[in-house]
């Protein structure tokens, strides 16, 4: 049972959407309908999943209610089904408040001169833009047709045919996905390419120009790519994550696209979501580490195989650590992998615990039997449990049978932290920006000229009591493109309350509405008086320009 879902799969299961949607950018709203089919039925009522959505009728039923608002599932639909029903249509419109809606005005793109949208329907919020069962126990395909306003243009993630898209495999609700603006599109091998804004075309294509080789990599690994098509799309700076694995069209943050291929891992990672997530995924948002951790653990397996063993360990390394940091600030309770997330949204669920610590575990596991075996069964789970949504005791129950284990599993997945016997990532790049750090405490010139992202990050986090103003000028960190360093860097200047650095601090968190980014840097300004004047008035004027599941996680750091 999905607890996050009023939807009663069990007794009547959608199977099909067709959606047709006007995109009405100056009400900020979708209207049209969505036809839902399903088997026929004689039970006498379907339940569908909303959040504040305007519902104008429903075809081929008997009546429909729409029930009382809940804050964190929203509103049910009570559709009375007639004897027989395999369909109902749903005539509706969202409203400018849809919580998987960022309705963006020009002057908040790329090119500044036409509007955007763009949908994120991870984790409960496609019921914010669809009225169906939003879980992701319940997998559909479906279509859509997606009409816009002239000079602009709309994708979706499926396949593309005419004015059409398809999705004919079947997916759960929250990999549906769809945006609108000023988009062009550059091919990048045979089955991949990028959509983005023109201004940011051309440095996007030369970011992800390694795609089609990654693609070979995993495949090489764990079997075919199922999918069609690997389109990116590049989005405007207010994206919340990094990325989203929609099917055929993963989309991207644009501060991924450094200028020298070091932040491609983030490709990599929604890459591998195409096996573990959309092929394979979590029936349930407690399970949400089988997504996450299995990802985690191919992506560094992708970074291994096309940039080198030494990346793959710095990334590695990187992770562990960012774990140990983000684990020591969380409850107890949140350091476990399956997750009770009863009577909270699965959005609190999205830490570093399900991705790190779950491709630790796979990591461990793979030390203990031996890559060829752990692969053998890798590429063999994929296809066993293709195109299903599964549980953690499922996964358990598989991997016992399989690939019998000596590691204490139920310590890994229902205890909190980190087991003694995990696999420890070791980078002997680190150990050499150590040596460097050091030189350079002691007034010492230090060559840098080859150093990755990876490698100045690491060099910045080994800085005890930091010199900042020497860093700076040494360095020029505040003037940097990078956005993963410059995160760093001004995550440094808030504690060590270096000054020079705020203005480069405000114009970050006014232009860029990354949650990986925001949050630190926030949670940090409200731990001094002043940081919290300066948190407060900086929000007040970035807050519009948020995402509403960035917005809904600073609201609460800043209230």
């Amino acid at each position: 049972m999905d607890i996050h879902s009023w939807s009663q799969p069990e007794l009547v299961r959608v199977r099909h959407l067709e959606l047709d949607l006007d995109v009405r950018f100056d009400r900020k709203i979708l209207e049209g309908s969505v036809t839902l089919h399903f088997d026929p039925t004689t039970e006498p009522q379907l339940v569908l999943d909303t959040r504040d959505l305007e519902i104008h009728s429903v075809e081929n039923a008997a009546g429909f209610e729409l029930g009382a608002r809940d804050p964190i599932l929203g509103s049910p639909l009570r559709i009375r089904l007639s004897p027989g029903a395999g369909w109902v249509r749903v005539r509706y419109s969202t409203t400018p408040a849809a919580t998987g809606l960022q309705w963006l005005d020009p002057p908040q793109t790329a090119g500044k001169r036409y509007p955007f949208l763009y949908s994120q329907s991870q984790a409960i919020h496609a019921r914010s833009w669809i009225p169906l069962q939003d879980s992701p126990g319940v997998r559909i395909t479906f279509e859509g047709r997606v009409r816009v306003p002239s000079g602009l243009h709309a994708v979706m993630a499926a396949e593309r045919a005419g004015e059409h898209f398809r999705m004919q495999h079947p997916v759960p609700s929250y990999l549906i996905a769809l945006a609108a603006g000023d988009l062009e599109f550059r091919p990048l091998g045979e089955r991949s390419g990028v959509f983005a804004e023109p201004a940011l075309l051309d440095a996007a294509a030369r970011e992800f120009a390694d795609t089609e080789a990654m693609m070979r990599a995993v495949e090489e690994m764990y079997g075919p790519y199922r999918w069609g098509r690997y389109d990116l799309l590049v989005l405007p700076p207010s994206f919340p994550f990094g990325g989203m694995e929609n099917p055929c069209l993963t989309f991207a943050t644009p501060t991924i696209l450094a200028g020298d291929k070091s932040l491609v891992s983030l490709v990599a990672h929604e890459l591998a979501h195409s096996w573990s997530g959309n092929l394979v995924t979590n029936a349930t948002w407690s399970d949400f580490w089988l997504n996450e951790g299995f990802t985690v653990y191919l992506e560094r397996r992708i970074i291994e195989k096309v940039y080198g063993p030494a990346r793959e360990q710095m990334e590695a390394s990187l992770g562990r650590r960012e774990l140990d940091r983000e684990m020591a600030s969380l409850p107890e309770a949140d350091r476990v992998l399956h997750l009770n997330l009863e009577a909270r949204d699965p959005d609190d669920g999205c830490t570093l615990v399900p991705y790190e610590k779950g491709a630790l575990l796979l990591r461990t596991i793979e030390r203990e039997v031996g890559r060829e075996r752990f692969d053998a069964f890798l590429r063999s789970y994929f296809d066993h449990f293709a195109f299903q949504s599964i549980t953690t005791a499922d996964f358990l129950d598989y991997l016992r049978r399989e690939l019998p284990t000596a590691i204490p599993l139920e310590d890994w997945i229902f205890k909190p932290g980190v087991p003694p016997d995990a696999a420890d990532p070791h980078s002997g790049a680190f150990a050499l920006v150590e040596a460097a750090a050091t030189r350079w405490r002691q007034g010492h010139a230090i060559e840098t000229g080859h150093w990755t992202t990876q490698e100045w990050l690491h060099f910045l986090r080994v800085q005890e009591n930091p010199e900042m103003a020497r860093l700076d000028r040494d360095f020029h960190f505040s003037q940097t493109g990078n956005s993963e360093i410059l995160h760093q860097w001004l995550l440094m200047s808030v504690r060590a309350q270096y000054e020079p650095a705020y203005p480069a601090l405000e114009h970050f968190l006014c232009t860029v509405g990354r949650r990986k980014f925001l949050k630190p840097i926030y949670t940090e300004l409200m731990k001094t008086s002043e940081g919290r004047e300066r948190a407060r008035r900086i929000y007040r004027h970035a807050r519009a320009g948020y995402h509403h599941i960035a917005q809904a996680t600073i609201d609460a750091l800043t209230a």
